[in-house]
């Protein structure tokens, strides 16, 4: 008789299950990679566990959990390359519940120590000016913060950048450990800023700060990823939107 297949555990479905390349082929076909596969990835390069520590998460064996991470940087680099879509979809797994315990990590009569509740808490900022998007990156007096959990929001608030500009503010999201930001126009030095601190951008946004931020987590925000603001002495009613700086 076969032995029958133990499924892997995962703590939580990827948030964004799809990507696409810019100005790619829409033609070409999509890169699927499996639950599992993204779950060596999500464990041993963004939470930095070793293979065994990985193994004992996902209540499998090392080599299993070499294998699968193998045949993900393999579809990944696919992707780079030959800018092919990546759809994270399907596989041999079983989610792990909010009041079930992870893995081997069950012995020791404890909860996944890398999650809280199944999922990482993303924090996302936005440029903020009484309940809308403030125009211009380098002038905004403060953030508002949002923190993201199981694609949800779960708090928020609203921070002063005590009168720091531009450069500066990329080190106030980074202190903040803020993983993207959504803002209207922003210069080519701040967004490199944000770029060299991993900070993903969502420009040439304007409107409801709040409404973004849903937007964004329903994946329809309407944004220009080539946004930019080469002007730097507006006065308080110009604006930098989706084409630049208008005046």
């Amino acid at each position: 008789m076969a032995r029958p297949v133990k499924k892997k555990k995962i703590c939580s479905l990827p948030a964004f299950p799809e990507f696409v390349p810019k100005d790619g082929n829409k033609d070409m076909p999509v890169v699927f990679m499996p639950v599992e596969e993204y779950e060596t990835i999500r464990l041993m390069d963004y939470n930095g566990l070793t293979q065994l520590e990985c193994a004992e998460q996902m209540n499998v064996a090392r080599t299993t959990v070499q294998a699968l991470y193998v045949a993900a940087r393999r579809r990944m680099a696919v992707c780079l390359v030959e800018g092919k879509p990546l759809k994270i979809i399907g596989g041999d797994y079983e989610v792990c519940g909010e009041d079930q315990l992870c893995g081997s990590i069950r012995r020791r009569k404890n909860h996944c120590p890398y999650e809280q509740k199944g999922s990482r808490i993303m924090k996302l900022a936005v440029t903020y000016d009484n309940g809308e998007i403030f125009q211009h990156f380098g002038k905004t007096s403060e953030f508002k913060v949002y923190d993201i959990q199981d694609n949800k929001v779960v708090k928020s608030e609203v921070i002063g950048t005590n009168g720091q500009g531009h450069g500066a503010l990329a080190g106030i999201l980074q202190d903040l450990h803020i993983d993207t930001l959504i803002c209207g126009g922003i210069g080519g030095g701040a967004q490199n800023a944000l770029a060299s601190a991993g900070i993903a951008l969502y420009g040439g946004v304007s409107g409801s700060a709040d409404a973004a931020v849903e937007a964004l987590l329903a994946g329809n925000l309407a944004y220009n990823p080539a946004v930019h603001c080469n002007h730097h002495g507006h006065g308080e009613r110009q604006t930098c939107g989706d084409h630049g700086c208008q005046h």
